[in-house]
């Protein structure tokens, strides 16, 4: 209930005001059965903007950190993110990204469709990063159709570290469905999964325009800490 709520009463409409996005491809969304929908991921502001135009209602995996912020403000993105309807996934790596495809999985199990970005955070300068292989594996066991999705405009509204977004101009762009089903019992292929998944990628790419670089978002994030820097410094880079 509080998702509908959200959607058609308080923040679908506030949104469609504020940054009056252009819809493409919305016909591209199917009418119902599970689906994945795979998105690039700059900004905060994605996060609530693509479900707020979709006529279907769109689970996503979250990062746990979401649902477990400190102070008031905290508890106020735990309590959104929970009443959405959202699942917080653990990002560490090993069996944690095993259990979120089991989440995963479980959503499109009940026909629903699954919202997940595959660089596995925000970009951190705007350009589009590797795709972790999560969402080639789940397309494959599901096997569920992949809707790729662009998003344009979002990283100069609320860039990471900017707390509100700017006052403008978004357009969201869903690409033709990809379909997995030659590659069916095939997802515990390493080169079929990494395949898969650039593929999802590229699609994303010539729809959003944006750079491409082969490393994970992750790594590149890291490597801009201070001690990254500091590192990069000794190495005369």
């Amino acid at each position: 209930m509080f998702y509908r709520l959200l959607k058609y009463v308080i923040l679908g409409p506030l949104l469609r005001l504020l940054f009056r996005p252009a819809i493409e491809g919305m016909e591209h969304i199917p009418a119902e059965g599970a689906a994945i929908v795979a998105g690039n991921h700059l900004s905060f502001s994605d996060h609530f903007l693509m479900p707020a135009i979709l006529p279907r209602r769109i689970t996503f995996l979250a990062k746990q950190e979401y649902f477990t912020g400190p102070g008031l403000r905290g508890r106020l993105i735990a309590a959104f993110f929970r009443s959405a309807g959202q699942i917080p996934v653990d990002r560490s790596g090993g069996s944690a990204g095993q259990a979120a495809i089991r989440e995963g999985l479980g959503v499109l199990s009940r026909g629903e469709l699954l919202g997940i970005y595959p660089e596995g955070t925000r970009s951190p300068d705007g350009r589009l990063y590797k795709g972790r292989v999560g969402v080639a594996v789940m397309a494959l066991k599901a096997q569920v159709p992949v809707i790729p999705c662009a998003m344009v405009g979002t990283f100069e509204i609320q860039p990471p570290g900017r707390r509100l977004p700017r006052i403008g101009r978004v357009t969201i762009r869903f690409g033709e469905p990809l379909e997995f089903s030659r590659f069916a019992g095939m997802d515990s292929e390493r080169y079929v999964v990494r395949s898969a998944t650039d593929e999802i990628m590229y699609a994303i790419l010539a729809m959003s325009g944006q750079e491409y670089v082969d490393q994970y978002a992750s790594d590149v994030k890291a490597e801009l800490q201070p001690h990254g820097v500091r590192a990069r410094l000794r190495k005369g880079r």
